[in-house]
């Protein structure tokens, strides 16, 4: 089973501050992090990988130092990482965003199941996982907090607000998952020495084949 899991690497403040004309998050001067939930969503592709076989792919987009986000993912057990970084993708809305990735995912797949947090500290917009499922014209389950493998199918639990509800989805597919997922594993020592090691794939505009009018603030 190939995996792609989508991370962000997010402000470690509560003293965030926005740029008033672009609207945008100023992200100098903060320290960064792991998306919380996004750790859930690579321990859960971890398991998946133990239970079936396959590989776990990380996918980041953002400045040149979400490598070290990226890097942690290999230290905590992912196989490849993935950092989508340019200038011009610079002050994207969720949408610019989603096609970034998207085009990512086309490029490194195909992928048997992409696995998100579902949602970002710094934004907890959500949009990002469903819209990238709506630009690969995959099948979507969101606020999933546990999920069993039958063939070509998964069968979710999702919390919604009467309880929890039951889906069975067909891969290639993307989940959203909630906290309740799992617990995150902490990485090993071997883990981060193989990690700092490890080479990440970088690719930018060129390398994806955008336009600059689709991408950064000129796309969202």
């Amino acid at each position: 089973m190939k995996i792609a899991v989508l991370v962000k690497q997010v402000p470690d403040s509560d003293e965030i501050k926005m740029d008033p004309e672009k609207g945008t998050m100023i992200r100098e001067g903060a320290g960064n992090i792991v998306n919380p939930l996004d750790l859930n969503a690579l321990e859960a592709a971890i398991a998946l990988r133990k239970e079936y076989g396959g590989e776990v792919v990380t996918f980041s987009m953002g400045p040149p130092q979400a490598d070290i986000a990226l890097r942690e993912t290999l230290a905590l057990g992912a196989d490849k990482a993935f950092l989508i970084s340019d200038r011009f993708f610079a002050g994207a809305d969720s949408w610019a965003t989603a096609l970034v990735l998207a085009k990512s995912l086309e490029k490194a797949g195909p992928f048997d199941l992409i696995i998100a947090g579902e949602k970002a500290t710094d934004g907890e917009t959500g949009q990002v996982g469903p819209e990238v499922a709506a630009m690969l014209n995959i099948p979507l389950s969101t606020y999933v907090s546990s999920l069993l493998v039958t063939g070509d199918f998964l069968t979710v639990k999702r919390t919604v607000e009467e309880g929890y509800e039951t889906q069975r989805i067909k891969m290639p597919c993307l989940l959203t998952v909630l906290n309740d997922m799992n617990e995150p594993s902490m990485p090993t020592l071997s883990g981060k020495k193989s990690a700092r090691r490890a080479e990440i794939t970088r690719w930018g505009m060129d390398e994806l084949m955008l336009k600059k009018d689709d991408i950064g603030l000129n796309g969202s």
